[in-house]
């Protein structure tokens, strides 16, 4: 099948009418059902039987659709990626980050940058970890900071630093003489989790489900912040990464190192297709040394 052949078929398919299917692809209808029949002269068979009215897709074309499918999400990323090149801008920084690096870190670092280089424009998101890798291989960004990366193809990955985690109670809070705190002191305290799904969530279950103690769980949190400001209304205590617990915000916090402790990687994140300009690379360098200066 051409490439002309894939659109149209897979437009068709996911509308179910070559009427819609003209008016997504912006062309006209003659022109769909034209390329639709030579889709099906140059494979030998049929792709949509007319029942009742409706097109009806045969079991070759669905079998054919998931591959289809496949292809087309190629080509709109392309497309992305074409669009994205095009727009990027040499003084330009585009950087997404998840939303702990938000609060102080991040605009801590552009302003410190931008005291010097005055002249660079700045792009900044807040996505979630699939989201700032999709951007990356997407070319819609040039930076991802964002939390223990793990090993994602076409990314290359830049240690900024290593944070410790830490709980977080009241102010008021006391454990005795304790000066820090294990996961058995917490066991008798509502307690805010931080959402599995993302890479600190998974790596601190991991740690809490091997100590064998049972937490009286009260709330999820997909987001740090959100927990933190539930430690700060009362609602129980949380352990969060340290750029979390460091940040500006609810000062009647107090925050208690975990022990034994617990690491977790910060790094910055690039794609190994779109190599980084040298005003991108500065400002990596830049971001390296404030989240060292925050953390100490």
């Amino acid at each position: 099948m051409r490439l002309r052949h894939i659109e149209v078929f897979h437009a068709v398919y996911s509308t179910g009418s070559v009427t819609r299917a003209a008016e997504v692809l912006n062309v006209s209808q003659p022109s769909v059902s034209k390329v639709l029949a030579h889709a099906e002269q140059q494979l030998g068979y049929r792709l949509f039987d007319r029942v009742k009215g409706k097109l009806v897709p045969t079991p070759e074309a669905n079998q054919l659709f998931a591959h289809v499918d496949e292809v087309n999400d190629s080509l709109d990323r392309m497309r992305h990626v074409a669009e994205n090149l095009r727009t990027a801008e040499k003084g330009r920084v585009r950087i997404a980050a998840t939303p702990a690096f938000g609060i102080d870190v991040l605009p801590g670092a552009i302003a410190e940058y931008r005291e010097q280089h005055s002249d660079v424009f700045f792009s900044v998101e807040t996505l979630h970890h699939g989201e700032i890798c999709r951007a990356l291989l997407e070319s819609r960004i040039d930076i991802g900071l964002l939390f223990d990366p793990g090993v994602v193809p076409g990314i290359s990955s830049a240690l900024l630093a290593k944070g410790k985690f830490f709980v977080l109670t009241p102010a008021d809070m006391e454990f005795g003489d304790k000066t820090s705190l294990r996961i058995s002191d917490l066991a008798d305290y509502p307690f805010i989790s931080l959402d599995r799904r993302g890479p600190l969530g998974r790596l601190l279950s991991k740690h809490i489900q091997s100590k064998l103690v049972n937490l009286n769980t009260v709330a999820y949190s997909e987001t740090y912040q959100v927990a933190k400001s539930l430690v700060a209304y009362g609602a129980g205590i949380t352990i969060t990464d340290e750029i979390t617990a460091r940040s500006s915000g609810h000062e009647n916090i107090r925050m208690w190192p975990l022990d034994p402790e617990l690491t977790f990687r910060i790094s910055a994140l690039h794609s190994e297709e779109a190599p980084m300009s040298l005003i991108t690379r500065s400002f990596t360098e830049c971001l390296r040394r404030h989240v060292l200066d925050f953390l100490s």
